[in-house]
């Protein structure tokens, strides 16, 4: 059988080896040290836009630190795209709040600002004004930016920004990770680049990137003795983790530029297959493609496809499963409109890695193929 083509692996550049060397030569085996002030640094010139960072064990810490830090807590309600990875909506529940599922429009597949607007002034009509806003960049593709924080400033609700898939995007030019009152990203080992594990907070807020750091060193006070008023975490982002993401922050712009090729080939390779369609990009908005999908006509296409693929050693993936359909959430209020439910059923996230070879991308679009003449 031929080798295993996956959905998004890790891709090194060469250069990761040198800063993890330099923790090992120093002993700066811990979550501190230069490698970890060198990274946030590196990602704070990358958004620019005045933003502060804090390196952190993982985006589902960052947006749980968010929720902390906008003071979200038991009883609480916080409205959360449906449409997305289970840590966008997890950390909600942490605080013993309640997410509040909104829906997706067609044209970037994220939150519906219609239904936002919808959803809060239902919430307020019920005694429940949302604490914040989870909106996120699906797939890499910017959310509608304008329309949703204009929402948000007209009820005064903050937006935790979660762009853990959109590293490297832009919309009208700047940074996604720099529109949020706070952001996040992930760099996953799936992700467009990676530290293995970890993740990271932004925000133009000092005095909230000071508490983000505090909080995820298990809150401990600047004292001698271990002294503590607050409850903290564990959430800090190692030294060795952080010198991985030196090394990648040097490619990031070489990885989004990989990835749109992937999908502009996918694109180009199967214009001739009327039942594939694929998201295009919206006017002002820019996607780091991290991820290539096709629509299909139906659930039994998606299917078919992907077991084609997987006859091949070829990993795909459906869409994201709402998560107004997800047992653990299923008594939670959501505001649908079914296009996610849609997009469940015939989407299919292709592999999209960075290190692809041509060889196999050609697999992959020869599976696809052969499926549609069979």
């Amino acid at each position: 059988m031929d080798s295993k083509i996956w959905l998004s692996s890790p891709h090194m550049s060469g250069s990761e080896q040198s800063y993890i060397q330099t923790a090992f030569d120093t002993n700066w085996i811990a979550p501190l040290g230069p490698n970890v002030n060198g990274f946030e640094s590196d990602i704070q010139n990358y958004l620019s836009d005045n933003s502060f960072v804090s390196a952190l064990s993982s985006g589902t810490a960052a947006l749980h630190l968010a929720l902390i830090i906008l003071d979200v807590k038991q009883g609480d309600e916080v409205i959360c795209q449906s449409k997305t990875f289970s840590a966008s909506a997890n950390p909600i529940v942490y605080q013993g709040a309640t997410p509040v599922f909104i829906d997706s429009e067609e044209e970037t597949w994220s939150m519906s600002p219609e239904l936002l607007e919808e959803a809060i002034n239902d919430r307020i009509k019920k005694g429940k004004k949302p604490k914040a806003i989870i909106a996120v960049h699906l797939y890499g593709m910017p959310y509608k930016v304008e329309e949703i924080h204009n929402i948000a400033k007209a009820y005064n609700i903050p937006v935790i920004e979660d762009s853990a898939e959109s590293l490297g995007s832009t919309y009208k030019g700047k940074k996604c990770g720099t529109f949020g009152d706070i952001a996040i990203l992930s760099f996953n080992g799936n992700k467009i680049i990676t530290t293995s594990g970890g993740g990271a907070l932004v925000t133009k807020n000092e005095e909230w990137r000071q508490k983000a750091t505090f909080l995820a060193t298990q809150a401990r006070e600047n004292a001698v003795e271990y002294h503590h008023k607050s409850i903290g975490y564990n959430y800090r982002m190692s030294n060795i983790l952080a010198g991985i993401g030196r090394g990648q922050m040097k490619v990031i712009d070489e990885r989004v530029k990989a990835r749109r090729k992937n999908h502009d080939t996918y694109k180009s390779e199967f214009k001739d297959i009327k039942e594939l369609t694929f998201l295009n990009e919206p006017k002002d908005a820019f996607s780091n493609r991290w991820l290539s999908c096709i629509l299909t006509p139906s659930e039994e296409v998606r299917e078919g496809i992907r077991l084609r693929l997987l006859e091949d050693n070829i990993e795909s993936r459906p869409l994201w499963k709402p998560m107004h359909l997800q047992p653990v959430f299923k008594s939670c209020p959501s505001y649908i409109n079914g296009v996610s439910d849609d997009l469940f059923e015939k989407g299919l996230c292709l592999p999209s890695g960075s290190n692809l070879t041509e060889n196999e991308i050609n697999r992959v679009i020869s599976a696809i193929k052969t499926y549609f003449r069979a």
